[in-house]
């Protein structure tokens, strides 16, 4: 998960070296949630409006609450190949379910980032309903994190991180350099959000069809280094006060050629299944009138629950599973 577009994390001499940053990055996290607004239909973008800065900037806000709570770092993801060959019939769909069989431990271990998203339409679903401006925006932008994630192929994987097939790094180079190099010329304008009859089957379509990429994501990346000698695989860049070693331009995009636009369809996927979730979860709260009311001053407890992740986000200790696995 991981800072704007690339997060460095090994430092030797006065190099750095870059990690696997964030899913999609920070840049790519926030504009999915921003370009998702734009999929809704008027009477519900009219809530929005004020607030699609508050919806875009917290997008980020599940990776910095994987500093504080060691809980957070499974829902962003699930080691689907762990339990057997797709399309893992042997896995239940329903929570309660999958928990008699492997026991939630067992699930917690492998990540659970389906059965987290049906729960997280569940509150804001809540939200609309009780008309709590602070919660819906809450709500609805880590929504969009977790709805982003799902639609990363390596977060539906146990080689995660390209770490059993020797290509560790290959999880920030497909969702971060590449958005990084090529995003803003891609096409975000993908249509207007769609009711979804059945959220449980949704979101396993979403993560079946993550899983069914991951093949493709990492034999394409093998093709390149073959074609790539070694000296032009990686250039060095100039971060901030830091210089920073990252996948080559020329490796990169040879890399992105080959997928011939996947990382694209899979930034356009969950920008249109993000507003049909938001959307259809303000349907099944009954389409609530939210004219006129706003956010509330935030409570003490609130307040303080945001800083205590902020300090721990700049402290840079990671819960759970590591930024550099997922």
């Amino acid at each position: 998960m991981r800072k704007v577009f690339l997060c460095i994390s090994l430092l030797i001499s006065t190099v750095q070296y870059a990690a696997a940053p964030a899913p999609w990055g920070f840049w790519g996290h926030q504009r999915i949630n921003k370009m998702a607004l734009y999929t809704l239909p008027e009477d519900l973008f009219g809530f929005y409006k004020p607030y699609i800065d508050y919806v875009t900037t917290h997008a980020v806000d599940p990776d910095k609450r994987r500093y504080a709570v060691a809980d957070e770092a499974a829902r962003h993801y699930i080691d689907l190949d762990h339990y057997g060959k797709a399309p893992f019939t042997e896995v239940p769909r329903k929570w309660n379910d999958a928990v008699i069989k492997f026991t939630e431990d067992s699930l917690q271990a492998y990540g659970i980032v389906p059965w987290h998203i049906e729960r997280m339409m569940y509150r804001l679903t809540d939200a609309f309903r009780e008309k709590d401006v602070n919660y819906i925006l809450k709500n609805t932008a880590d929504l969009g994190h977790y709805i982003g994630d799902a639609h990363v192929p390596l977060h539906c994987t146990e080689n995660y991180n390209g770490q059993l097939t020797n290509q560790v790094g290959i999880h920030g180079f497909w969702e971060s350099r590449i958005p990084e190099l090529l995003g803003e010329n891609f096409d975000y304008f993908v249509g207007k959000a769609e009711y979804i009859p059945d959220v449980n089957a949704k979101v396993w379509e979403i993560v079946l069809a993550s899983n069914a990429l991951v093949d493709s994501v990492l034999k394409l990346e093998l093709q390149v280094n073959k074609e790539i000698p070694a000296d032009r695989k990686y250039s060095y860049e100039t971060r901030g006060a830091s210089t920073v070693r990252v996948y080559s331009q020329e490796y990169t995009l040879r890399y992105n050629e080959l997928l011939n636009g996947m990382v694209e369809r899979r930034l356009q996927e969950s920008i249109i299944q993000l507003g049909s979730f938001w959307l259809t979860a303000w349907i099944n709260a009954g389409k609530p009138d939210l004219t006129g009311v706003v956010m509330r001053p935030w409570t003490e407890e609130e307040l303080k629950e945001m800083d205590e992740i902020d300090k721990a986000y700049n402290g840079g200790e990671m819960k759970g599973r590591t930024h550099e696995e997922h």
